[in-house]
């Protein structure tokens, strides 16, 4: 177990900075489309020649909607994955259970807190945009890899949080709503990846080396579903762009815009994670191999 993380301090820490949804998207809330929504480090939209300044502004307001739904998305797999971790631990310390279920709880919240905020961007966006899924099939597509596999994709997504926000979101001039969902959903998420490298442990702590090698090639395998996903969702994001602009972008321009964003899509939501100093580190703990 890693010695640097414990489910009461954890607990402690999660109840101080709990918030409710309407603390943080009201339904009179309305979001400002004259300002970007991603800071360029996760949006990579300022270097594209095909597009206008106008343009290139939609696609970091089109990126910020899909990045925010796509949090939606995983934490559909996340929600169950804790449950049934959580039904497994039910005899553990009162702590570890009670920990389990809030971060449960709390990915319930994001989840809802993401449908509201798709519900707001769509009135006054006013232009079609779509995002792969069905949730639900994805979820299940996860969900069907091993124990060990699920928790360290979930653990990959919860330190990629962490490092987007700290990294990027904190210090940038962004639309103030939006970056106060991201500020609301970052304080949550800095417990759940504290919460999630204890709960890979413990799935890990009864395994064999074999079991082990096979719980890590099911999160690459994981890790290459999510890339495919993410491949379809920068096609999504041109045709929205394609809509909101009025205008058909020649195929050399498709091209540039749809290498680019795949490339940003990957940096964003693969290589921040895998990358991350601490889930390596639990992978290393857990496998010397």
């Amino acid at each position: 177990m890693d010695a640097a993380y414990s489910y009461r301090e954890t607990l402690l820490a999660s109840t101080r900075v709990s918030w409710r949804l309407e603390d943080v998207l009201a339904p009179s809330d309305r979001l400002d489309f004259s300002a970007p929504f991603l800071p360029e480090s996760l949006a990579h939209t300022a270097s594209l020649a095909a597009l206008s300044s106008a343009e290139r502004l939609t696609l970091n307001q089109l990126r910020g909607y899909s990045y925010l739904r796509l949090f939606g998305l995983v934490e559909e797999f996340i929600l169950p994955f804790v449950l049934d971790h959580a039904r497994s631990r039910v005899d553990a310390e009162d702590a570890e259970v009670r920990a389990l279920l809030q971060f449960a709880s709390e990915e319930a919240k994001h989840i809802e807190l993401f449908k509201r905020f798709a519900a707001a961007f769509r009135e006054d966006f006013r232009t079609p945009v779509e995002v792969i899924g069905p949730a639900r099939d994805i979820a299940d597509a996860v969900l069907e890899h091993s124990q060990l596999g699920v928790a360290l994709a979930v653990l990959h997504i919860e330190w990629m949080t962490q490092q987007h926000y700290v990294e990027a979101v904190k210090s940038a001039s962004l639309e103030p709503l939006f970056k106060r969902l991201l500020h609301h959903h970052w304080l949550e998420e800095a417990q759940h990846a504290k919460l999630d490298t204890l709960i890979a442990h413990k799935v890990a702590e009864p395994l064999g080396s074999a079991e082990i090698q096979q719980g890590i090639a099911d999160y690459q395998r994981i890790v290459r579903l999510l890339g495919s996903g993410l491949d379809r969702q920068a096609e999504l994001d041109l045709e929205a762009l394609s809509r909101a602009s009025g205008r058909d972008f020649p195929r050399e321009a498709q091209a540039e815009i749809l290498a680019a964003q795949r490339r940003s899509y990957h940096r964003t939501f693969i290589d921040a994670g895998r990358e991350h100093p601490k889930f390596r580190r639990t992978v290393a703990q857990i496998s010397r191999a």
